[in-house]
């Protein structure tokens, strides 16, 4: 299981001062040429994200609040927030700014959430070699489902990182932590999530 910590966010913020982990596990045997990253930290208020890839052929089609970003090339964060709970929050965007935000155990219990103040509204920018997202997630909103949440140093979480296009040429399946390779595979496994501790 691979491990990140979660820094606290330098009083004089910028991104090039957060760790990153790598997005390159695959989760299908196909080969692509994609790099992607992701950054974490936090304050006393929220999370904030940072996922960054290396794509030069962007899709970007989809605009809608219940549209299936993972059709475009998309970007995601999965995090379970508590100990001995197996619900985690899925937040997938595209190139638009589209979000596909849910909860659940598993695929087959997610619920599709329209997001509300406050909540995530992520920030996507072109970048030199690609595009990037940016979007923060504030307690308060993760308090309304986990009611107990707190963030404190030496806290975990479980969570995972992922770059996927479905109708991209080829599509591409790529996570931080690895999944096992399945005839049928899916990033909706918090069995296959990594480990990340707060500073």
């Amino acid at each position: 299981m691979k491990e990140y910590t979660i820094i606290k966010k330098p009083e004089a913020f910028s991104w090039e001062k957060i760790p990153a982990l790598t997005i390159c596990e695959p989760l299908e045997p196909v080969e692509v040429t994609i790099h992607a990253t992701a950054q974490i930290c936090y304050d006393h208020e929220a999370l904030y994200v940072r996922l960054s890839c290396d794509e030069k052929e962007i899709r970007a089609e989809l605009t809608g609040p219940l549209d299936e970003v993972c059709n475009d090339s998309c970007m995601e964060f999965f995090f379970s927030p508590m100990e001995n709970d197996r619900r985690y929050f899925n937040i997938e965007s595209n190139f638009n700014g589209a979000i596909y935000l849910g909860i659940g155990t598993d695929a087959h219990t997610l619920v599709r959430l329209i997001p509300e103040e406050p909540s995530i509204i992520p920030c996507p920018a072109k970048t030199e070699e690609g595009w990037e997202l940016t979007y923060r997630i504030p307690y308060e909103f993760i308090r309304r489902f986990f009611p107990d949440f707190s963030v404190y140093s030496g806290k975990e979480i479980r969570a995972n990182c992922f770059k996927c296009a479905d109708l991209t040429e080829p599509p591409h399946y790529l996570t931080w932590n690895p999944h096992p390779l399945l005839e049928y595979a899916s990033f909706h496994n918090p069995n296959a999530f990594g480990k990340m501790k707060f500073e």
